[in-house]
């Protein structure tokens, strides 16, 4: 009896103590055995190695972060970070997505969007036709243009000019599905009948 006692704190340490060593209970008062202590090796484990699967999940988790506006950086944020007044950390335009996304004319600054800083994107993709967004500055697009027009001819620029026509401080944009010309400052979410993302910047 005592020695099934013994084999069953001996398996229990080898499986569950976390140390390298542990060690048995035979010289335990009032069980019997030797009083010398034997020492355990619990089995080597491999270092972790970060899967594809962690890093598409990071990935996908650091794009609802940057997607929705009404949750704050602080939730992700380390002890120590730099942050400013309001909390959130300061803008870093690598590898960050516009929130939100703005389409604007040629007088419009291109770059990373955000609330404070209206600048309109230059990543955009389609997610529907998995096109990048192509623009042409001070063109906009005849009203003749169709779908067709564009599947055909995307991404040769000198076969769409052929259907723009010269407007200053408009910009003219297009996938192979979609397209759009542009005059004023507009939020893409204004926009419902576009499937167009901010590719990173």
């Amino acid at each position: 009896m005592a020695d099934d006692l013994d084999e069953l704190l001996d398996e229990v340490e080898l499986r569950f103590c976390r140390d390298g060593s542990a060690t048995s209970r035979e010289g335990m008062a009032g069980v019997g055995g030797s009083d010398k202590e034997v020492k355990i090796s619990a089995p080597s484990v491999p270092p972790k190695e970060t899967s594809k699967e962690e890093d598409d999940l990071s990935d996908l988790i650091e794009d609802i972060f940057h997607d929705d506006p009404s949750i704050s950086d602080l939730s992700k944020s380390s002890p120590g970070a730099i942050t400013n007044c309001s909390g959130h950390r300061p803008p870093q335009t690598k590898g960050r997505k516009c929130c939100p996304v703005y389409l604007g004319g040629s007088s419009a600054p291109l770059g990373l969007g955000t609330n404070t800083s209206q600048r309109t994107c230059d990543q955009l993709r389609c997610t529907t036709c998995d096109f990048r967004v192509i623009t042409l500055d001070d063109y906009e697009w005849n009203k003749s243009c169709d779908y067709f027009f564009f599947r055909n001819n995307m991404p040769d620029l000198n076969k769409l000019k052929v259907k723009t026509l010269s407007r200053r401080g408009a910009r003219a944009y297009a996938c192979q599905c979609s397209w759009r010309s542009i005059q004023n400052l507009t939020d893409l979410r204004e926009e419902q009948a576009l499937r167009w993302v901010c590719g990173k910047h």
